[in-house]
């Protein structure tokens, strides 16, 4: 069985990212891969939930042109961009109850690896 690469928290993790600073598409990603080593989430991936949340309203992007090179899309979370952080957190604590129930009832059955 592969790992989870990305999926359905995907988003929840980048608004995450994004309350600490706002940032560009690559920087996120390279942070993301650096903190957490069972999320390799890939660049197509990032930027199609950016693409989502920005859509949505819950960040807002604007050009940062001030660095030499090209021009990069910078990112910052949104008043609704935090109330869906707050949806996120209920979800993701509802599924790691019902994850541990399962590591609990499958450890009582001295279940070997």
């Amino acid at each position: 069985m592969s790992r989870l690469n990305y999926g359905r928290h995907l988003p929840a993790f980048i608004l995450l990212f994004l309350t600490k600073e706002s940032t560009h598409g690559s920087m996120l990603l390279n942070k993301m891969n650096e903190s957490m080593p069972y999320l390799k989430a890939d660049g197509p991936a990032i930027y199609r939930a950016l693409n989502e949340l920005e859509k949505s309203g819950a960040v807002e992007a604007c050009w940062d042109t001030a660095n030499p090179g090209a021009a990069k899309k910078c990112y910052t979370i949104t008043e609704k961009g935090r109330e869906l952080l707050k949806e996120f957190k209920q979800d993701i604590e509802e599924r790691k109850r019902n994850f541990e129930f399962f590591l609990s009832e499958l450890n009582s059955l001295d279940f070997k690896e």
